[in-house]
C-alpha cells in the first residue's frame, strides 16, 4: 500500500480528493485491529495524526464551549484542564485501553471509526457534541446524534475528514462507569455516560447496548420531575427507577462477549449508581 504523511491539512485534504476511498490514519489503534484481523486491506493511506491543525483544542470562555482537534489523544484528555472542563470525557479517556493505546489513540479516530463500544462516545452524545468535518470543498458541522448512523457508519462523505468536536462546558456534575469482563484493558460490555446541566436537566447516553450510542429521553423525562437541583437530592427509590426505565430504552444483542439480558441489568445498576453520584442526598 501507498502511505502519504502530508506536512499540512491542506495537503491532506487535496490527496483525500485525488483518493477518496484512501484509509485516513490517526492514532491507528482501531485501524491496526482491523487490518491485522484481515478485515480491511488498504490500497492507500493518508496518515493525519502529526497535523498540527488538528493536534489542538481551544476552550472559549465567552460561548463556554471546548474544541477538540481530531488528533488529539485520549492521554491528552486526561489532563487536569480536561478534568475541570468536561469530566466525563476525561473519566472515559482513562478508561480506554493501555497507557500505550492512550498516547496513540485519538478522539476524532474514534469518532470515525464509530464503535457503539467506543468509551468516549457516549460522553459526546451526553454532551450534545458537534463534530466539524472539512473537505477540499469546504466545511460542514453535524450533531454527534447525526454523525454516527450506524455500528461502524458515519455520514462523513466521501474526501471528508474529521477536523475538530466541540462540546459545550457546563458546571453540572458528569460522570462516565462501564462494565466488561475485567477491570482494566477491556472493551465495554455496557457503558453509560450521565452529565447533569442544570440549566438543562439530566443527560443520559448509553454504550454497547445498541447499534449507536443510545440517548435516553425517557429517562431523562423522570429524572426532570425527581430530582432536585438545588438539594442535590433524588430518592432511591426514583434512582432505582430511573436506572429501569434507562435499561427498557437499551437494545442489547447477544454477542461473545456477554448477553443481552445481563447489558440490560448493567445499564440499570450504572444508570442507578451515576444518578446518586450526581444527586447524593435523599
Amino acid at each position: 500500500m501507498s502511505v502519504l504523511i502530508p506536512a499540512t491539512l491542506a495537503q491532506a485534504l487535496s490527496a483525500l480528493d485525488d483518493a477518496p476511498s484512501s484509509m485516513v490514519l490517526a492514532g491507528g489503534t482501531d485501524a491496526m485491529v482491523e487490518i491485522n484481523g484481515g478485515h480491511r486491506r488498504p490500497d492507500s493511506v493518508i496518515a493525519v495524526g502529526r497535523l498540527a491543525e488538528l493536534r489542538t483544542w481551544t476552550h472559549d470562555v465567552i460561548s463556554a464551549t471546548l474544541r477538540i482537534g481530531a488528533a488529539v489523544t485520549y492521554a491528552e484528555l486526561e489532563a487536569d484542564q480536561f478534568r475541570r472542563w468536561v469530566p466525563a470525557l476525561s473519566q472515559a479517556a482513562r478508561t480506554v485501553g493501555s497507557p500505550q493505546i492512550r498516547h496513540a489513540a485519538t478522539l476524532g479516530g474514534n469518532v470515525a471509526t464509530c464503535s457503539p463500544a467506543g468509551d468516549g462516545l457516549p460522553a459526546l452524545s451526553a454532551l450534545d457534541a458537534i463534530v466539524h468535518l472539512v473537505s477540499i470543498t469546504g466545511q460542514r458541522s453535524v450533531p454527534f446524534a447525526e454523525f454516527m448512523v450506524g455500528p461502524k457508519r458515519t455520514s462523513l462523505r466521501p474526501g471528508e475528514l474529521i477536523e475538530a468536536i466541540t462540546v459545550p462546558v457546563f458546571a453540572g456534575w458528569q460522570g462516565y462507569a462501564k462494565v466488561g469482563v475485567r477491570n482494566a484493558m477491556v472493551i465495554s460490555n455496557a457503558g453509560a455516560c450521565l452529565a447533569v446541566d442544570d440549566e438543562g436537566g439530566v443527560r443520559l447516553a448509553l454504550g454497547s447496548v445498541g447499534p449507536t450510542i443510545i440517548r435516553c429521553s425517557q429517562a431523562e423525562a423522570f429524572a426532570a420531575t425527581v430530582v432536585d437541583h438545588g438539594q442535590r437530592a433524588v430518592s432511591e427509590a426514583d434512582a432505582v427507577e430511573f436506572g429501569r426505565v434507562a435499561a427498557s430504552e437499551a437494545r442489547p444483542i447477544d454477542d461473545h462477549r456477554s448477553t443481552a439480558d445481563y447489558r440490560r441489568h448493567a445499564i440499570a445498576v450504572l444508570s442507578r449508581r451515576l444518578l446518586r453520584r450526581a444527586f447524593p442526598n435523599g
